[in-house]
């Protein structure tokens, strides 16, 4: 936490605090496929964010180091959050979550593609998209 106080030493606790409510993961979601957002593209997504807790979820994690602030290259008025590279080292577990969701729920169809691919050579999907998400890192 960004308080220095933690619940426990347990480091699922720990690794919760910084990044495991819904809104924070849907944030570095949002920037795992994306690779670059900005405050109002959060917005936009379809789980429907209010801005307070947006405000408020973009502060922890870059206070925690999981994404950055950078100039926006169109807008002086706009800023483009990225993951870093502690954030990038969420990929697998992002992608863990996907295929758990994908033996018990219903996802979407670009989703199951992406699956079909990562279970094909998991290891291989993961260095090939953190070798792209690495391009995004200044």
């Amino acid at each position: 936490m960004t308080n220095g106080k933690k619940r426990s030493d347990c480091p699922i606790s720990c690794s919760l605090d910084i990044w495991g409510d819904k809104w924070s993961l849907l944030i570095i979601r949002d920037l795992m496929f994306a690779k670059e957002c900005t405050y109002g593209d959060f917005l936009k997504s379809k789980e429907g964010i209010a801005t307070n807790i947006l405000a408020s979820r973009l502060l922890t994690l870059e206070e925690n180091k999981i994404i950055e602030k950078h100039d926006h290259p169109d807008s002086k008025a706009k800023v483009l959050y990225k993951l870093t590279r502690k954030g990038i080292d969420l990929l697998p577990i992002l992608l863990e979550i996907n295929l758990w969701a994908e033996k018990y729920s219903d996802i979407p169809a670009d989703r199951k593609a992406m699956l079909k691919e990562v279970k094909k050579d998991k290891l291989g999907f993961i260095k090939a998209m953190t070798k792209e998400l690495e391009k995004t890192l200044t």
